[in-house]
């Protein structure tokens, strides 16, 4: 598609996705400070099933400790496919977002108990120092899910004001 200057429009959104895109460390320090992500999976008959839960960034992987006898647990068991959005912002110049798309991995018991398990440390800390105080509690009813990214895309259109500027 051509724009009335003869410019290609695909290509302009394309340059302007780039720059308001967020850097590995941008999007780390985001994934590290938000609370609520909305993940979407893929039902027995097709359809999409999306839900809010927390999550974990860690090691560049996306950790949800998620009810094991919920739909999305059973969706995932199915289907490991999933995509996670996280985002915040409250007008449109401050919208920034990540979308995480991979496919979720059951790691440690299931559902967790309280043994300890090196493989679950990091995360376990990480999930513990942002919701728990501190101190992580299993509670026989959770389990743990690793999704490493196929995908990542992010946006911070606070970014937006410079390209305006140019």
């Amino acid at each position: 598609m051509v724009d009335g200057d003869g410019g290609n429009v695909a290509a302009g959104r394309q340059r302007r996705g780039r720059a308001i895109a967020m850097s590995d460390a941008e999007r780390d320090g985001f994934l590290a400070g938000e609370r609520t992500c909305r993940v979407a999976t893929v039902g027995k008959d097709g359809s999409p099933h999306v839900s809010p839960l927390w999550f974990g960034w860690s090691d560049g992987a996306l950790w949800l400790f998620s009810i094991t006898k919920s739909r999305r647990w059973r969706d995932l068991e199915r289907d490991p496919r999933v995509s996670v959005v996280v985002d915040a912002g409250d007008q449109y110049d401050e919208l920034r977002g990540v979308e995480i798309s991979g496919r979720a991995e059951q790691v440690g018991e299931v559902p967790r108990s309280a043994a300890p398990d090196p493989a679950l440390a990091a995360i376990e800390q990480v999930f513990a120092d942002k919701y728990m105080g501190g101190t992580f509690y299993a509670d026989g009813r959770h389990a743990w899910l690793r999704i490493a990214p196929e995908k990542i895309v992010s946006w911070d259109f606070r970014k937006l004001a410079a390209l305006q500027e140019q």
